[in-house]
């Protein structure tokens, strides 16, 4: 079997360093990788990778491209900027000969525009230069990266909080980064998944936020819709001395009076040095044998 082939490009923040990027792609081609990296990939632009016709253009040279593998190098922001010119159709002619699109954070804007506009799928997975093109690297993440990619993955794992026991429920995957969810409500890029498994992530987000945009999504409707919520990594944020005991625990126990979808803790996802790479848009399973839950899909 050929080398499956993967392109790096940067669709939204700029990379201020070659070096995670190129110790990525050493370790990318180490997993068996035949990896390119777009011409525009170090691109400059204020805060973003070039400006917005140059990482629009690289999106739509990588879709025309269709590799195996397309994976952004980082995230940042800069995609929201770009959703009302992608070319949608393009991008989901890439999925159909065989393109898997990863990443996560601002790569959020990409995979549910893709899904609301086509119904195309996607991947939520690590990005290159944040999480391959860090100094020391776990063994799970590239790992398991590794084994999306090629079809050998067909489930992923973790431990829960107690109460979830017994649950089982099917529904397409779907999610991301909380604040770059949140912001598509109400646009065209928003898809409108029923009976589904939401999964959110942030970073740099106090609690009483993160309850903000939860309660946006319940008042919408969209929370009551889903089967599940599943909450990733919520991470760096800082106490504040107002907060008088309020914290993410607090946050879930006040959620869970609001919404009567379950919602559960503990998926390796998000902003974190673990992160497992899953389907996005796909039809999954979900279990809860005591705090253990499984996520399966063929």
């Amino acid at each position: 079997m050929s080398a499956l082939s993967l392109t790096l490009f940067t669709p939204s923040g700029v990379l201020l360093q070659v070096g995670p990027l190129k110790l990525a792609a050493r370790r990318l081609k180490a997993l068996g990788f035949d990896v390119n990296i777009d011409e525009a990939a170090l691109a400059k632009h204020q805060r973003f990778g070039g400006d917005d016709d140059t990482r629009l253009a690289a999106i739509h040279r990588v879709a025309k491209q269709a590799p195996d593998v397309a994976l952004a190098s980082r995230g940042g922001y800069g995609l929201t900027r770009l959703l009302d010119r992608i070319d949608w159709k393009l991008l989901a002619r890439s999925v159909e000969q065989g393109t898997r699109w990863v990443g996560y954070s601002d790569l959020t804007a990409l995979q549910m525009g893709l899904l609301a506009h086509t119904g195309a799928q996607s991947w939520c997975g690590p990005l290159a230069a944040d999480d391959f093109g860090r100094e020391t690297l776990d063994e799970v993440t590239p790992d398991c990266f590794a084994e999306a990619m090629t079809g050998e993955l067909e489930a992923v794992g973790f431990r829960t909080a107690e109460g979830h026991d017994g649950l089982q429920a099917k529904g397409v995957l779907w999610g991301g980064n909380l604040t770059v969810l949140t912001s598509l409500l109400g646009t065209p890029h928003w898809p409108k998944v029923k009976g589904g498994l939401l999964f959110v992530e942030d970073v740099n987000e106090h609690p009483y936020r993160v309850e903000r945009m939860l309660l946006q999504l319940h008042q919408a409707g969209v929370l009551d819709q889903q089967k599940a919520v599943l909450l990733g990594g919520i991470t760096d944020w800082k106490k504040s001395l107002l907060d008088r005991g309020y914290d993410l625990k607090g946050m879930l126990a006040h959620l869970r009076t609001v919404t009567k979808t379950p919602i559960l803790t503990g998926l390796p996802f998000g902003h974190v040095d673990t992160k497992v790479t899953m389907p996005f848009g796909m039809k999954v399973q979900l279990v809860v044998e005591g705090r253990d839950v499984l996520i399966g899909w063929h």
